[in-house]
Formats: C-alpha cells, sequence, structure tokens
C-alpha cells in the first residue's frame, strides 16, 4: 500500500485544530502536550503502521499502542473517532457528564489498551504484551508513545533492560521529546539525553527525527517496524515542540498546566473549526 504523504500531512492539521477544538470545549484537557504528539499519533493510524479495526477495538490481529504519557492524548480522540472506534458526535462532549472521553485517558475510551493516568508504567506493560505476543508466535507489533520526562521514572528502564534481555525486536517506543515536564525544562530537573546513546547503551536500537515532519516520522517508523528478527527493541527519539503550533504555549515553561482562551485558539486557529 502507497502512503499518500501530502493527505496525511493534512489528516495531521485536522487533528491539530480538532485537539483545540476540543480544548475549548473542555479546558481542562491537556492541551500543550497533546499538540506535541500530533504528527506521531496521525502517522500511526493513518500511514499504514497500526494495524487496528475501529468496528472491534480488541480485534486479535491488532497491533497494540501504549500511550504511556495519558495525559497527553488528547489529540488522539478525534483519530479514535474517525477510524471508527466511536461516534464523532462524542467529541462534543468531551469532559461532560456521562462522556467517556475525560481530561485523562481511561481503557472505557474504545481503542485505549491501558489506563494511562499514572506515568511511568508505558514500558513495563508494553514489555508483558510483546513477550506474551512473542511467546505466541505473534507478528502483531507494539508501539508505546511516551514522554521524555517519563523518563525519570526508574520503572520505564527497568522496562528498557527486561526489552533487551528479551529480545523484544516486535517493541518500538516512541519518545514525543518536547523537553518540557510539568513545571520546568526537563534539563533543569533531571537530564534525560542523550536518550540515542543511553538507549544503544542497552542493546537498542534508536534513531532521531524530527517529530513534527511527518514524511520523516512514516519513513523512520516503517523502517523500524519492518527491520525483522533482529533481537533489538527499537526507539524513535522524536523531537518535538510542546504547545506546537501556538505561540503563547510553544513560549510558556508552564505550558503543560496552561490553559488557553478562546480568543488564543482563533488566533492559532485562524478562525477556523
Amino acid at each position: 500500500m502507497t502512503v499518500n504523504l501530502e493527505a496525511l500531512a493534512s489528516k495531521a492539521r485536522w487533528v491539530w485544530a480538532e485537539t483545540l477544538r476540543m480544548h475549548r470545549l473542555a479546558p481542562e484537557t491537556r492541551v500543550a502536550s497533546s499538540l506535541s504528539a500530533v504528527e506521531i499519533f496521525t502517522t500511526l493510524y493513518y500511514g499504514d503502521l497500526l494495524a487496528h479495526n475501529g468496528g472491534d477495538p480488541r480485534w486479535e490481529g491488532r497491533d497494540r499502542l501504549i500511550v504511556s504519557k495519558g495525559h497527553g492524548s488528547i489529540s488522539l480522540f478525534p483519530i479514535l473517532a474517525d477510524r471508527g472506534f466511536f461516534d464523532k458526535a462524542e467529541l462534543d462532549r468531551v469532559c461532560q457528564e456521562g462522556s467517556f472521553l475525560g481530561g485523562i485517558p481511561d481503557t472505557i475510551i474504545p481503542g485505549y489498551e491501558t489506563i494511562n493516568g499514572s506515568l511511568g508504567h508505558g514500558i513495563g506493560v508494553a514489555c508483558g504484551m510483546a513477550l506474551g505476543l512473542k511467546r505466541k508466535r505473534s507478528s502483531n507489533h507494539i508501539f508505546v508513545v511516551a514522554g521524555d520526562g517519563e523518563f525519570c521514572e526508574g520503572s520505564m528502564w527497568e522496562g528498557v533492560m527486561f526489552a533487551a534481555h528479551h529480545r523484544l525486536d516486535n517493541l518500538t517506543v516512541i519518545i514525543d521529546n518536547n523537553k518540557l515536564c510539568m513545571l520546568d525544562r526537563c534539563e533543569n530537573i533531571m537530564t534525560v539525553e542523550p536518550f540515542d546513546r543511553r538507549f544503544e547503551a542497552f542493546g537498542w536500537e534508536a534513531r532521531r527525527v524530527d517529530g513534527h515532519d511527518v514524511p520523516a516520522l512514516h519513513q523512520a517508523l516503517t523502517a523500524l517496524k519492518q527491520r525483522g528478527a533482529t533481537g533489538r527493541p527499537a526507539v524513535l527519539i522524536a523531537d518535538t515542540v510542546k504547545g506546537k503550533g501556538v505561540p503563547e504555549l510553544e513560549q510558556d515553561t508552564l505550558c503543560h498546566i496552561s490553559t488557553l482562551t478562546a480568543a488564543e485558539i482563533d488566533r492559532a486557529t485562524g478562525g477556523e473549526r
């Protein structure tokens, strides 16, 4: 299947706009960390990379996506709706009473594999899934989208060691490397770079890419998924900007907990809905 990269980039722009629209409806959503991952989620779901079935979220033949940075995945909501996991009308009810779309996603949302509120568990959960699939001789792949700040957690590095030891080459971790934690820059809290050298030291294959460049993301993820039986898990460090496309967020160290006004959203989107 040939992927139309221009259409893929256009879809990413739609997801970005929908994420801001939902934030207008529900200001409690974590918008800045959701915007940095827009192209990552879009490329996985529309780039012929993540096998899925919106009509059957637990389809046995699916690849698994573990969203480790749960707070920062509001941008996944419109994608799941568009791919048929639930009705698009639900997007208008985000964070309202009776809706399963909350500020912190949960497994009640069709398409989410795990509970994603607490940080630092994504790789560990994915390792268990990857090992189980390997022992079943399944060809399905496991993707993890993790935030760079999560790697201050020791549990993430335990998972890194486990995956290398068990030669989980059916596992790919994508780091949304936006360089900001909740309250400051990562480098001021605990140094997590250089990611590539750290992962390689544990026996992983590591690549780095501009996380907002859809063609580059697609090329790198395709290559990593199609590597074959190398015996090495893979990590893609996607360098991103927290609050991408919204100047008020991009320039704010505390953007993780910032709420945009309707006027700021209008300026960013040019009034598009």
